[in-house]
């Protein structure tokens, strides 16, 4: 496994998979770090649901705007958090940021689909039997690279790091 800071500066939006599956025991892995998550107040809001159906992956991917990639993935991961909990959105982020970088450490690539705020996020729950109870933060595709991506452009430390004042 990949050292954290290098996994922290490895990690890219990988769209592109072979036809691998992913053992359950590392989708469940990297489930775990998601939970481990920091939260507001330690609330720990959230709930996974992971698919690896290759119906559900389409019907996903054609519901998905902009993520039409999800149908060729092994899996993915729907982060979900509580509704009445004021932090939902944030700590579902982290949560899904964690999935992200435990991907990268064993060498799967992941996209973030956006979920939150969706059009698609109802038709979504209907089909999976989400509770009312909870709201989409993300959808996060998982699967063995078949690319390589570079970022095209990143900006240098020096245009967004500010020392004691703006």
């Amino acid at each position: 496994m990949l050292e954290a800071l290098e996994v922290l500066k490895k990690r890219r939006s990988v769209r592109k998979y072979i036809d691998k599956p992913i053992p359950k025991e590392i989708l469940e892995d990297i489930i775990d770090c998601a939970r481990l998550a920091p939260s507001g107040n330690n609330a720990q809001p959230w709930h996974f649901i992971v698919i690896t159906d290759k119906e559900k992956l389409k019907f996903i991917a054609e519901k998905a705007t902009y993520g039409d990639f999800i149908k060729n993935a092994a899996a993915c991961v729907i982060v979900y958090c509580e509704k009445d909990n004021k932090h939902h959105l944030e700590d579902g982020s982290a949560a899904t940021q964690n999935i992200l970088l435990a991907a990268t450490a064993y060498g799967i690539g992941s996209c973030w689909v956006a979920g939150y705020n969706r059009s698609y996020e109802k038709e979504i729950n209907e089909y999976l039997n989400v509770p009312d109870n909870l709201r989409m933060i993300s959808i996060i595709s998982l699967g063995y690279p078949a690319e390589d991506p570079q970022p095209k452009y990143k900006k240098d430390l020096s245009e967004v790091l500010h020392w004691e004042k703006f």
